[in-house]
């Protein structure tokens, strides 16, 4: 089986508990760190599936790696190469088909629900579930693509998952999250955490509290998420 490519785009923001899902599930992957320089591949037709990771940069940033990776992602649409993106790699897959990417009124910060939508892509990606907790952290939002359906919304901020010909899928929310991730965001980005809860922007206290539990349930979560992806790569 050809490897799935794992795009990071900082050390802070690895692919965790994809990462886990892969190796449990024994498919090969190759990471190409962005963050240390490595190019964006010609070709996508040479990996069975794309995963894009977070990151603290925004998609309209004049960054000289974006136009190619857009490119690449485009092609890889285009082509049938399942693409699964991650908050700045859902971001990043909207805009490679020509949805806006904005800064958004109301970043999200901790552990916040989301409701799904469309019955049948609620039980097909996340188990029948009329909602659940992923971790936020961002203050950019996307359109939806021309073509997506979307999966997932929450109060605060409506696009929160989209789905393209039931083979592709884009979150602004972090389901890949693993206790050393959120331990990590929390240290290096402590600059950004209030000292209390206040709607959408949660504490480290609060985000620290009962995270192994809701960790083991996000967990469950991706697991069959990225099961249902899966679907979609090759034999």
């Amino acid at each position: 089986m050809l490897p799935i490519a794992v795009f990071r785009f900082s050390l802070t923001e690895g692919p965790a508990h994809f990462a886990e899902w892969l190796d449990a599930r024994r498919l090969p992957w190759r990471l190409i760190a962005i963050d240390r320089g490595d190019p964006i591949p010609d070709d996508p037709t040479a990996f069975a599936g794309i995963g894009m990771m977070g990151g603290p940069m925004s998609v309209y940033d004049a960054l000289p790696w974006i136009p190619p990776l857009n490119a690449f992602v485009r092609r890889a649409v285009e082509r049938g190469v399942p693409v699964l993106g991650h908050c700045l790699g859902g971001q990043l897959l909207a805009q490679s088909l020509g949805a806006a990417v904005r800064r958004t009124s109301t970043p999200e910060i901790g552990w916040i629900d989301v409701e799904t939508l469309d019955a049948q892509r609620a039980r097909e990606w996340f188990g029948g579930r009329a909602s659940f907790t992923p971790f936020q952290w961002h203050y950019d939002v996307f359109d939806l693509p021309a073509g997506a359906t979307p999966v997932l919304r929450n109060a605060y901020n409506p696009h929160q998952g989209y789905v393209i010909d039931d083979r592709h899928i884009g979150f602004q929310c972090h389901v890949e999250m693993t206790q050393d991730l959120v331990r990590t965001w929390c240290r290096t980005g402590a600059a950004e955490l209030s000292e209390r809860s206040d709607g959408p922007l949660q504490s480290r206290d609060d985000i620290l509290r009962e995270a192994p539990a809701r960790l083991a349930a996000l967990n469950a979560v991706a697991d069959g998420i990225y099961d249902r992806w899966a679907q979609g790569l090759p034999a």
